[in-house]
């Protein structure tokens, strides 16, 4: 099988079902790309499970390219067009994503709605445990993640222009609907612990009414490190994002602290012995969390939202197993999906437990 570096690194040929007109894009490039010019050339990362993403390589430099996939889609999913609405945003307001450069509605260019943004040269660590860096780099590296996502909590949303990105207050109630709805247009199999999570959920909502931009799947195989420096230079894969509720949008990125590796997303560090990698426990990194972002009484009720994110990304991971199903997935490990969504339920159940649910 390979490690993960190895599975979701680098390119490969455009596959069959996301092929496009190349020299139909190339054509549109010249009159919508400041300073394009061609011949183009096209490949498919092998990342990106669910919008499918392309390095467009030219004799003007290289950029990328994130398009809707074709076929049956989920109502609401693979919104290319909001993910270009906030990196246009946040690159003005000079946070770490790569510069935006097109929008295209027009469905006739490559089959399905795209857009088009620059490539940003680093290292992207498919394993958390950073192999092969020592010690002193995976601290830094783990410091400069949790100092972006507080960046990105501390954004007044109206005043960088997403005002009207995302409805804000009753974030949680309206995930927990959306995903619960989305779990069982793709269901493939009964799962006694799920229905009772999307039971126990809503009951069970915290009384805090935080709001902020959310990234919405903030881990670190979804950043470009510098090459040499600890240090975020990319936050990639906005598709997920909206204004919500900061803590639900950290309390995800913990369960990189909180799960085994599963088989799919980022393999997690639960297990490893994380004074000898150099990365902070959960606890010593939830504080500095809070100390950045002025939540002097720390975070409440963390086993409600490490089991409202199990949830959540087992609703996601059977979306993406569906679409399997109907052909339309975009990674070739998305396959795996579906087999991750049993123990990632029972895993949300237990928290539950924790949290008084019967």
């Amino acid at each position: 099988m390979g490690t993960r570096q190895e599975q979701f690194s680098g390119t490969r040929e455009i596959r069959d079902a996301h092929q496009f007109d190349i020299a139909q894009l190339e054509d549109y490039m010249l009159s919508h790309v400041e300073h394009f010019h061609g011949p183009l050339t096209v490949r498919q990362f092998k990342g990106g499970q669910s919008n499918p993403t392309y390095l467009l390589e030219s004799p003007s430099g290289k950029y990328v390219m994130r398009r809707k996939p074709p076929g049956k889609l989920l109502k609401s999913a693979h919104a290319v067009d909001r993910e270009f609405k906030v990196i246009s945003a946040l690159y003005a307001a000079d946070f770490p994503v790569p510069r935006p450069h097109v929008i295209c509605k027009d469905e006739a260019i490559v089959g399905t709605m795209f857009f088009i943004m620059e490539y940003v040269e680093g290292r992207i660590f498919w394993e958390p445990d950073l192999p092969g860096l020592d010690p002193e780099e995976r601290t830094a590296i783990y410091d400069n993640l949790g100092e972006t996502i507080a960046k990105l909590h501390s954004f007044d949303h109206e005043k960088i222009g997403l005002g009207d990105y995302g409805r804000p207050g009753n974030y949680f109630a309206r995930q927990i609907s959306r995903w619960s709805k989305q779990y069982y247009a793709s269901q493939s199999e009964k799962l006694e612990a799920m229905d009772k999570l999307i039971a126990w959920l809503p009951e069970h909502i915290p009384d805090d009414e935080s709001v902020g931009i959310v990234h919405g799947d903030f881990r670190l195989d979804n950043m470009i490190i510098h090459a040499t420096e600890p240090k975020v230079i990319a936050v990639l894969d906005w598709e997920l994002s909206t204004i919500g509720h900061p803590l639900g949008d950290f309390t995800y990125h913990l369960m990189a602290w909180q799960t085994p590796e599963i088989g799919i997303g980022s393999a997690g560090l639960l297990g490893k012995d994380l004074k000898a990698l150099g990365i902070p426990p959960e606890d010593e990194y939830v504080a500095a969390y809070c100390e950045r972002t002025n939540r002097s009484d720390g975070i409440q009720n963390r086993d409600f939202y490490s089991a409202y994110n199990l949830f959540r990304i087992a609703a996601i991971l059977e979306g993406i197993a569906g679409r399997v199903r109907d052909g339309t997935a975009a990674s070739a490990h998305a396959e795996r999906a579906g087999k991750a969504v049993p123990p990632l339920v029972e895993m949300a159940w237990s928290y539950a437990q924790r949290a008084g649910a019967a």
